[in-house]
């Protein structure tokens, strides 16, 4: 079993400064964790305390049934890829690939077996006589995982190790380490893997899980999936999706017959009894309205009219098969996506005049204003 689990689990540098604070994850066997928030917000200090690079101040980390607080980096059974590569320039990929092999004494047969398997696991071989520097970026990081693989761990961790490809490369990557995790799950070896990064779309689409950090702070750990539909908080919401969810103060009015009605300055949108008896806010309280930018839709002359608001365009931006459409509503901006061809048949020439748009109430999320909760889940 390779489970890891953080049990409140904290980091106190010697200025007073708490980076971590009393986490509590458990990591299944077996499972891709990925670990995103933005920069500073303690996911690599995280990682760094389950390899042993760094000391945790207070709680418990096991891997497994061991607890490794007071264990060597080498004796925790895990591999680590770097941002970096970290790959010895003097030395050959052979050679990187069996380095850490060597220095565990194992038979030279065994060492070559195990580096060849790495090699054309990741497609390799050719590469295997040359130096770091007659590589490039993407096959070095490939060799960087190689040596990890070779040591046949308990537990993958990588900390931003696609950050310096470029976009394509970093694409490319993000396939190959997924279907290594897969292929290495489906022979029944260890893939326990955990991910640092601060890229959401190698988040969403590589993990099986997401633990999303702020301030040290767990915020939410749950499936892709589950983060985009069902943010625990405002911080969550926001840091989800591309481009983000939209956030606007409006004032959730309840009414007596079981329905309500969200106030935008002087407009009013209703919320059918289903959604509405899932919103937990008072009558008159001035909460934060969101939804995604693909549930703002041009209104049609069969959109119910409860659902309407109306907007002035401030711009548009052509992404191919869609556009953002940046609309001011009430003096609050809201984005929507709209298909190109909507867009061509409809708003091409609509900067500075007012559209009316339909908002599909049952995918919004109501979010208290004080405290961030979702209070509509």
């Amino acid at each position: 079993m390779a489970n890891v689990t953080f049990e409140k689990v904290t980091k106190v540098y010697p200025n007073g400064f708490e980076a971590v604070h009393g986490i509590d994850l458990e990591i299944r066997d077996g499972e891709f964790m990925v670990m995103v928030g933005p920069s500073g917000c303690a996911k690599s200090t995280t990682l760094r305390m389950l390899a042993g690079l760094e000391m945790i101040s207070g709680g418990k980390i096991n891997i497994g049934d061991t607890t490794v607080n007071n264990l060597a980096p080498k004796d925790r059974g895990i591999a680590m890829v770097f941002q970096n590569y970290a790959l010895y320039p003097h030395m050959t990929v052979r050679e990187n690939l069996g380095f850490g092999l060597k220095l565990a004494r194992l038979e030279k047969e065994l060492i070559d077996e195990y580096v060849n398997e790495a090699a054309e696991l990741l497609e390799i071989t050719p590469l295997l006589d040359r130096l770091p520097r007659q590589l490039s970026g993407g096959q070095a990081q490939r060799v960087a995982v190689g040596r990890a693989i070779v040591k046949k761990p308990s537990v993958f961790l990588f900390d931003e190790p696609l950050s310096n490809l470029d976009a394509k490369l970093r694409a490319s990557m993000r396939v190959r380490i997924s279907d290594l995790h897969k292929r290495l799950k489906a022979s029944n070896q260890p893939a326990t893997t955990v991910y640092v990064t601060h890229d959401q779309t190698e988040a969403m689409t590589m993990g099986d899980r997401i633990c999303v950090m702020k301030d040290g702070y767990i915020m939410q750990v749950d499936t892709p999936a589950n983060l985009y539909k069902f943010p625990a908080n405002l911080f969550v919401a926001g840091f989800i999706g591309a481009p983000e969810m939209n956030m606007v103060e409006a004032r959730f009015i309840k009414s007596e017959d079981g329905a309500s009605q969200l106030r935008f300055s002087d407009q009013l949108v209703s919320i059918n009894e289903r959604k509405s008896k899932s919103i937990r806010a008072e009558h008159e309280e001035i909460v934060i309205f969101g939804i995604r930018p693909e549930f703002i839709n041009l209104a049609t002359e069969e959109t119910p009219k409860e659902q309407i608001l109306t907007g002035t365009v401030v711009r548009l931006e052509n992404m191919g098969s869609e556009f953002y459409v940046y609309l001011d509503v009430a003096d609050q901006s809201l984005c929507a996506r709209i298909p190109t061809a909507i867009v061509e048949e409809h708003l091409l020439d609509a900067e500075g005049k007012d559209v009316d748009v339909f908002l599909d109430i049952e995918h919004c999320h109501i979010f208290n204003k004080e405290t961030e909760e979702n209070i509509s889940l």
